[in-house]
């Protein structure tokens, strides 16, 4: 989030990816209803609620439940917003295999509980593809509007940033 890049930004990848493979659909949906158009923010309004399984691709007749909810934990805790949150790639895989439990994940990461998402579907315009865009802030910052913005890279990728 502040540009720096690290192993961690990968393990956030991961948990995303993960997050997209046991729902079945991907990151962000602007043809779903509004509280379900981006799935990291339903997968921890469901986890808080204790309905994590209902994240599960609906296509899938018969799954080991335990097995989702790993994944669902260990999604959770690959995707905090501070990288010192988000666990090694080795303690990934020992969650995922069973050889070390799951780590409580008790706090939804920060990025969903202050800011609101602006409609993604002009987000998303192929207009906005080479500019900046605007988020929006639903809080202020020791005293100042923080201002995240996702900025264009070379591939035309959104990349977080603040200004």
């Amino acid at each position: 989030m502040r540009g720096h890049l690290t192993e961690k930004a990968d393990v956030f990848g991961y948990g995303v990816v993960a997050l997209e493979v046991l729902s079945g659909r991907p990151n962000s949906d602007p043809s779903l209803e509004k509280e379900m158009i981006y799935l990291l923010e339903r997968a921890w309004y469901l986890h808080e609620n204790n309905r994590g399984l209902e994240l599960v691709d609906q296509t899938l007749s018969d799954f080991n439940e335990e097995e989702a909810k790993r994944i669902l934990g260990v999604s959770l805790l690959c995707t905090q917003a501070s990288p010192s949150l988000r666990p090694s790639m080795s303690r990934v895989v020992a969650m995922l295999a069973g050889d070390i439990e799951v780590s409580n994940v008790t706090s939804r990461p920060g990025y969903l509980t202050d800011w609101q998402f602006s409609d993604l579907s002009s987000f998303m315009s192929e207009d906005n593809l080479s500019g900046t865009f605007a988020l929006g802030s639903s809080s202020t910052h020791g005293g100042s509007s923080a201002n995240p913005t996702f900025v264009a890279d070379a591939d035309h990728l959104p990349v977080l940033s603040h200004t």
